[in-house]
């Protein structure tokens, strides 16, 4: 291995480093908590490390964001093939698959709620819906997409079908763990979401 190879897996270490650290520590204690101070001492490298790899917070926000949507798109592919595989025929496969990606979005959102945020809420100097949007972020719109758009019904662009799913999904996530909606129905919404929108 070069010296130039050895010093970007160093680099490519460290980054990995901080955004782990910065994910851990906003899960525990959000993402207020977050700073270039503490995340410097809690990695052991000075504040000018720290931003020679990430010129800000808003930056560490958007990688953790790019990490949490690759993450979120293969947690959604691993339900929907699995949901697939148990199905019966056809129809049933379709509903499950639905249902099945429903369900994982909103466990991927209760179980991840910092990561959630970097994702949706919180600003990453992130690029959605245009051309020079991330990869990560796409892919994981494609996750979506893959299940959602075979549903979407005669006349309805997939796309566009997908986005009013997803954002009912968003809704149900943001509402619950705020702590809007009773949690004894989760199931129900998650059945009366795919029920009501999708045609299967």
């Amino acid at each position: 291995m070069s010296v130039q190879e050895r010093k970007e897996r160093e680099r490519a270490g460290r980054e990995r480093l901080i955004v782990a650290t910065a994910r851990e520590l906003a899960e525990q204690q959000g993402w207020d908590a977050v700073t270039t101070r503490r995340l410097a001492e809690r990695i052991e490298y000075s504040q000018p490390v720290l931003y020679s790899h990430f010129r800000g917070k808003r930056e560490i926000i958007g990688a953790v964001a790019l990490e949490g949507a690759a993450e979120m798109a293969a947690a959604l592919r691993a339900a929907t093939s699995a949901a697939t595989s148990a199905a019966a025929s056809a129809a049933d496969g379709s509903r499950a698959r639905v249902t099945a990606l429903a369900r994982a979005y909103l466990d991927f959102a209760a179980r991840n709620p910092a990561v959630y945020d970097a994702m949706f809420q919180l600003d990453g100097g992130l690029a959605f819906a245009r051309e020079d949007t991330p990869e990560p972020l796409k892919d994981a719109f494609a996750a979506l997409l893959e299940s959602l758009g075979e549903v979407a019904g005669d006349g309805v662009h997939p796309g566009l079908f997908t986005e009013v799913f997803w954002a009912a999904l968003h809704g149900l996530a943001t509402l619950t763990r705020a702590g809007r909606l009773p949690p004894e129905d989760a199931e129900r919404r998650v059945e009366l979401l795919v029920d009501r929108l999708a045609v299967i």
